[in-house]
């Protein structure tokens, strides 16, 4: 289905103002170290501003991360609301053939809004260990890992807590998380695809793994902003809005740096509390920022490791643009930003597009790693280049696995699939050839730099994938309308989101 457009105003009319999101983009893209790859503000229920830098694009759907969290919960939501859940039931109450291995008194105890708070007892993430204890069930796993305090007491972010709020949905409801949603959230707010990762029993993780568009990212903010109303009709209650976005759990440290961490405001149920309003946010600057004393909403997807710089930025450029009224439109910064949200794209490799000496050298040249290991280069065993009409041919080698890459030059040239990626690159010296692959449907990219002299490659993430994956599956899991366990990619030991 395609997707009802958001409707659509100039910022002024919504009283904000056009040059605070200028700066905004002004300084995100003065950043060395953040990549932004979307952004859409809405205010007052009217988009007033998007962009996407090519080359993303506003149709791409891509890896959300721990923002799938926030997904994760809006099913318990629907679920709760529909008496299959209940948050005050003990979490083993819904696994009652591990009742006989469940025997430490905090497990048991464990309720399933404390899963959902990130408040099982445990002090530390425990993934890792509950997928050791039982790779087939790692709910089983987790609750096999005794807490350190009494569950409802302390925070600790952990993906297996997500996991069993997860596998309960989908339990109670007989479905995946993705065919329950889609009648219930996806099809009343427009968002069209979606793909989830699955494990590999089948079911979908719930703590990571959801693929969709930033339209997707908005409408869910936008549903939450108002209360679990669309469009005039009351699709969650308001009761549940108010639990999932309300501190369950301090989690503040007293220092000064504490009080200015956008991750120590306190944890709802799957959506972080923060200094300016609550948020879903996913690894590497994905983002659900929901502002409900401005009336507003910032999704933004980006590439960094430097999350909290991105907030800082929302705050000291966007919150001032916010006002209270209507704005004069006629001094032109409103055509200006659109017309700029319209041009964006990520810089180009500074390169030549050509070798500086005999393209001969380069004609069929195979290279091998180079000296230091990086995560890029555990499983990249080699690099061939070869000459293709005009272009220049790269392929990346894991074992047996090719990665055929076309180079057409510093511009960003995009490959659709079967796993899309936009390609680029060029010649930093004479003997240096550098390819840069961006992995459209997930955040991150990829540098390449062979050697001539030597025949040796390096390679580097600008920001390093949390799911250890070949290249060729960086990409969304299958999206047939229904997909049944078994028929998508599995992720069979996902790291933390």
């Amino acid at each position: 289905m395609s997707a009802r457009p958001l409707p659509v105003s100039p910022p002024a009319e919504q009283g904000v103002d056009a040059s605070g999101i200028a700066a905004f983009l002004d300084a995100v893209e003065a950043d060395p170290d953040i990549e932004p790859h979307s952004l859409m503000i809405l205010r007052h229920g009217h988009l007033v501003a998007s962009g996407w830098w090519a080359p993303y694009t506003p149709g791409r759907i891509q890896l959300l991360y721990s923002l799938s969290k926030s997904f994760t919960s809006t099913a318990a939501g629907f679920a709760a609301a529909e008496g299959l859940l209940d948050l005050d039931r003990t979490v083993i109450s819904y696994f009652p053939e591990f009742e006989a291995d469940i025997t430490d008194p905090r497990s048991r105890a464990m309720l399933v809004r404390h899963a959902a708070a990130m408040a099982s007892g445990h002090l530390t993430e425990t993934w890792a260990e509950a997928f050791r204890l039982d790779r087939e069930e790692p709910v089983r796993g987790f609750l096999l890992i005794p807490p350190d305090r009494d569950p409802g007491t302390v925070f600790a972010y952990n993906q297996s807590a997500t996991f069993a709020l997860a596998t309960i949905v989908q339990r109670v409801t007989g479905q995946s998380l993705t065919d329950y949603l889609r009648p219930r959230l996806f099809e009343p707010l427009g968002i069209g695809e979606t793909a989830w990762t699955r494990n590999r029993t089948g079911r979908e993780i719930g703590f990571s793994g959801l693929h969709a568009a930033t339209d997707a990212i908005a409408r869910l903010g936008l549903l939450y902003l108002d209360d679990g109303v669309w469009e005039g009709k009351r699709l969650l209650p308001a009761s549940w809005i108010a639990e999932a976005t309300r501190v369950h759990v301090a989690n503040a440290d007293g220092t000064a740096e504490g009080a200015r961490s956008d991750w120590q405001q306190g944890y709802g149920l799957q959506f972080w509390r923060g200094r300016h309003g609550y948020r879903g946010d996913g690894a590497f600057g994905q983002f659900c920022v929901v502002l409900p004393e401005h009336d507003a909403v910032i999704a933004t997807t980006a590439a960094t490791d430097r999350m909290q710089e991105l907030l800082n930025l929302m705050w000291r450029h966007l919150l001032p643009a916010f006002g209270t009224a209507p704005l004069p439109a006629a001094d032109g910064r409103d055509e200006a930003l659109r017309g700029r949200l319209a041009r964006l794209s990520l810089p180009p490799v500074e390169a030549a597009a050509e070798p500086p000496e005999s393209r001969e050298a380069w004609a069929r040249a195979e290279f091998t790693p180079a000296g230091g290991v990086c995560a890029a280069q555990r499983t990249l065993t080699g690099v061939l280049v070869a000459e293709a009409g005009d272009d220049t041919r790269v392929t990346l080698a894991e074992g047996d696995r090719r990665l055929e890459l076309r180079l057409r030059g510093t511009e960003w040239s995009v490959d659709p699939g079967p796993t899309p990626m936009a390609v680029g690159g060029g010649w930093t010296a004479p003997d240096i050839l550098r390819v840069d692959v961006i992995f459209l449907e997930t955040p991150h990219r990829l540098t390449v730099e062979c050697v001539l002299p030597g025949r040796t490659f390096t390679a580097r993430w600008h920001t390093t994938p949390l799911h250890p994956r070949t290249f060729d599956s960086l990409r969304a899991p299958s999206r047939t309308p229904s997909t049944g366990p078994g028929k998508t990619p599995h992720l069979a030991t996902p790291s933390a989101t």
